[in-house]
């Protein structure tokens, strides 16, 4: 691939064309919005100057609204060798497309399972991809299969997004987005805005859990409308079923209530029936690198909030020969302090606790 023209340049638009432009493609780089185009070429993603001629690939990074009618004109004009979008959902664009009377099999519906809270241009960044799975939807047969031109170009830009290809059925795709992506956002989102009116003090209690459970509830509502106003039937079926599970898990509560003991003991077993599901679904979670999930060992160090303190913790844990498997900070409410979870394999944690107190760090029992 040596040119590319991005239809859009928010977060996932521009952080392609960052990573494209990167790796030596000529981007252009267009928008409904052209200061938006001005500022992610001057963000160094690419010009904004329309191509002179033909493009290897286009890229539609709009909302999923828009896919369809954004690539029937891109294709009326002849743009580009190849199309795809990066859209969430992938069933509706296509048949959409197919609908217009759009040729298909020069077009692939594709999906980066990347993102964050902010959007636009200055969220953008140009590793937003790497070591993500980056959904590929190509069909065959003879009245509209993917052409294998266009695939091997889709392959080559996930390439050189650094992300992991994954070949699923548009449809799938949109069940299976529904669950991990769609609906948890809409549940952050509602136990959020639990706190929205909450008393003061009740507030001010929020520890890691909360705020774990409502991170991505910062998320831009105009974007997650665009999103679930494409995807409304598979979301609304994932809910429903959450529903049926919050109507047992109340009426289990409301038992733990009761004086009699069967009923108590009738609601304790339903609580313990959703929480042992959640064991199961949550072992299920890939793990690190998308490899099975691991059993790690947690060392908990009390840590100052000064400059160089992370850096001073890493050094000390790599002196020990430890590699950290992840990290989690909990913030201290009302100190300039906090506790840094450490994760680290079961047979390291004795010696990197021991490494950690020698250095002078204070270990959370």
């Amino acid at each position: 691939m040596r040119t590319a023209l991005v239809i859009g340049t928010g977060l996932i638009g521009t952080s392609a064309a960052l990573a494209l432009a990167g790796r030596g493609v000529q981007v252009h780089l267009a928008d409904h919005d052209p200061a938006q185009a001005r500022t992610a070429a001057a963000l160094g993603a690419g010009t904004d100057a329309e191509p002179a001629g033909p493009v290897d690939l286009v890229i539609v990074a709009v909302p999923p609204a828009y896919v369809a009618a954004t690539l029937a004109e891109a294709m009326r004009r002849d743009v580009a060798r190849g199309y795809l979008d990066v859209a969430s959902v992938k069933g509706g664009p296509r048949r959409e497309l197919a609908a217009l009377g759009c040729d298909l099999t020069r077009y692939l519906g594709t999906h980066p399972m990347a993102g964050r809270e902010r959007s636009g241009p200055l969220a953008a960044s140009a590793d937003l991809f790497e070591g993500r799975p980056w959904v590929l939807t190509p069909t065959s047969g003879p009245d509209g299969g993917t052409d294998t031109e266009v695939l091997n170009l889709a392959l080559e830009l996930v390439a050189l997004c650094r992300a992991v290809p994954v070949v699923m059925d548009a449809d799938a795709h949109d069940r299976a987005v529904a669950l991990v992506s769609h609906t948890p956002q809409l549940v952050s989102s509602m136990v959020a805005a639990r706190l929205r009116d909450a008393d003061e003090t009740a507030v001010r209690l929020c520890g890691q859990g909360i705020r774990d459970v409502t991170r991505i509830a910062a998320s831009d509502p105009a974007m997650w409308i665009d999103i679930l106003s494409a995807n409304p039937g598979p979301v609304a079926d994932v809910l429903a079923a959450l529903a049926g599970d919050l109507a047992e898990t109340v009426r289990a509560l409301r038992a733990l209530e009761s004086a009699e003991a069967d009923e108590r003991g009738g609601g304790a077993a339903g609580i313990e029936d959703v929480l042992r599901r959640g064991n199961a679904g949550r072992e299920r979670v890939p793990g690190k690198h998308g490899a099975a999930p691991a059993a790690y060992e947690v060392v908990a160090v009390h840590i100052g909030d000064q400059p160089g303190e992370l850096a001073r913790i890493f050094a000390d844990a790599g002196r020990a020969g430890v590699n950290i498997e992840d990290v989690r900070i909990e913030h201290a409410t009302g100190q300039q302090a906090g506790l840094i979870q450490l994760m680290v394999e079961p047979q390291a944690a004795e010696g990197l606790t021991t490494a950690l107190r020698e250095r002078g760090w204070s270990i959370r029992r």
